[in-house]
């Protein structure tokens, strides 16, 4: 796989400037960053949620967990669950199971962002598998991927 073909159609399009990472296979968030050399806070992790049974993304830095009664209060209901595999595995079909891109948009979706990614000049995601990431600017993310803005990350996580 690679690049998932709707994020690189959407790219290209843009002609938003990119990198694509190519890395050891990893699985984790962190992982993720760490294989890839980039800051956990830089990592945008994308998280399939569902809110009132509808599939979004929530989508925040490696080194924090979402917060789902924050998220709860940010969509107005208590019908908010992290997505199992099972329900969210054929939601992003040019896609390996957890390594969708942090744009809902693509696949029909809304999108949300932590607050604390906007802080940074630039951040990386999966692109689409376990061995590839795609870096740019953070506002040339959030003007492609159009997320909601809002405090949805507990605390920092403890490094291990």
């Amino acid at each position: 796989m690679s690049v998932a073909i709707r994020l690189e159609q959407l790219l290209e399009e843009s002609g938003a400037p990119f990198d694509v990472i190519d890395h050891p296979l990893a699985f984790t968030a962190q992982e993720e960053a760490a294989s890839s050399h980039v800051s956990g806070r830089h990592w945008a992790k994308t998280v399939a949620v569902l809110i009132d049974g509808d599939p979004a993304l929530a989508v925040l830095p490696a080194t924090r967990r979402l917060d789902i009664e924050k998220l709860r209060r940010v969509v107005g209901t208590d019908s908010v669950e992290i997505a199992r595999e099972a329900e969210f595995q054929d939601l992003y079909p040019d896609c390996e199971l957890g390594a969708m891109p942090p744009f809902g948009e693509l696949y029909g979706q809304r999108t949300f962002v932590d607050e604390s990614l906007r802080e940074e000049e630039r951040i990386a995601f999966h692109a689409g598998d376990h061995r590839t990431a795609i870096e740019m600017s953070y506002t040339d993310f959030e003007r492609l991927a159009e997320p909601v803005p809002a405090d949805i990350a507990g605390p920092q996580r403890e490094r291990v």
